[in-house]
């Protein structure tokens, strides 16, 4: 994949592919992605223009599927509660009967920003709520990839994606944010590593994946600015120069999953830079971000925000 892809180049051409949780952030980003490279694209959430989730965000899945397709691809929203194992069953069985297969699976479900504390500790903490977030980031992931996976596995080649915040190395040693969250992005890392050790032998790479400091809708809204302005944040986060948009991290699953020697990342933690180092591809903006080895050498190191050599 070339490092200004669009539509035209519809490498993934004929693939079907399934973003889990793509009503916004980082999974709209890979959905609209998989369209510009050509992918059918089935977009899950909660999020309806009838219907919003308890998140009670303006985004819907409708609108991510009219953007995969105005990508280039073929966007299908259909709306699934992936705590639901019948709801994801029947969802699976759609897929099966329409397309016959399953190229892609993006586990890109989180929904609990509004939910988590950045201070209170596990004691202090709702019990009820942070069992909610552990639920929403990993029970999610785990009942759509048991439907999911017999239907990928018919056809060698699949490629897995749960999406995660921090690098396994990264959040083996750093604590991130509080328990529950901490909790929840580990977990999906390990949970690639272990579908990594199931899968390989059977012709499907699964893999853990970070975006870097991500430009969600959400993150946005917090620094008051829009994606055309998002440098006006400088003035409140210098380090927010690091930032990327969801494309990147899209850009980084095209790249796999157009990869036919993908396998060699097979169970493994992935970053949107690193990938971006290997494959060649860059942010809408044309720049290549790494944020993860920035956080570590600039932003923790303590040192003034500075990107140079780091995007």
């Amino acid at each position: 994949m070339g490092p200004n892809a669009t539509s035209s180049d519809r490498t993934l051409a004929g693939r079907i592919a399934l973003v889990a949780g793509a009503t916004r952030g980082a999974g709209r980003g890979i959905a609209v992605q998989l369209g510009a490279a050509g992918a059918t694209v089935y977009v899950t959430g909660r999020s309806t223009r009838e219907r919003r989730s308890e998140m009670d965000r303006p985004e819907t899945i409708e609108e991510t599927a009219e953007l995969v397709t105005a990508a280039g691809g073929r966007g299908i929203a259909v709306q699934v509660d992936h705590l639901d194992p019948e709801q994801v069953r029947s969802l699976v069985e759609r897929i099966d009967q329409e397309q016959g297969r399953l190229d892609v699976l993006v586990n890109a479900i989180w929904g609990a920003e509004l939910l988590f504390s950045w201070d209170k500790k596990l004691w202090e903490h709702s019990l009820e709520t942070g069992l909610r977030i552990l639920r929403l980031a990993i029970d999610t992931h785990i009942v759509t990839a048991h439907f999911a996976l017999p239907l990928m596995l018919r056809t060698p080649g699949g490629l897995v994606v749960g999406l995660t915040d921090g690098t396994a190395d990264y959040n083996a040693e750093n604590y991130r944010i509080s328990f529950f969250y901490d909790l929840a992005k580990t977990s999906v890392n390990r949970m690639g590593f272990a579908l990594g050790r199931e899968l390989g032998p059977l012709g499907v790479t699964a893999v853990s994946l970070t975006p870097g400091w991500l430009r969600s809708e959400i993150m946005l809204e917090v620094f008051g600015v829009t994606e055309a302005t998002w440098r006006d944040a400088l003035a409140k986060q210098p380090h927010f120069a690091i930032s990327e948009s969801p494309a990147y991290v899209g850009r980084a699953v095209v790249a796999l999953a157009a990869d036919p020697e993908a396998g060699r990342w097979n169970g493994r933690s992935l970053s949107s830079g690193e990938l971006a180092r290997v494959y060649g591809f860059t942010d809408e903006d044309g720049s290549r971000p790494d944020a993860w080895r920035y956080v570590v050498e600039v932003q923790d190191a303590g040192r003034r925000a500075d990107t140079t050599g780091y995007r």
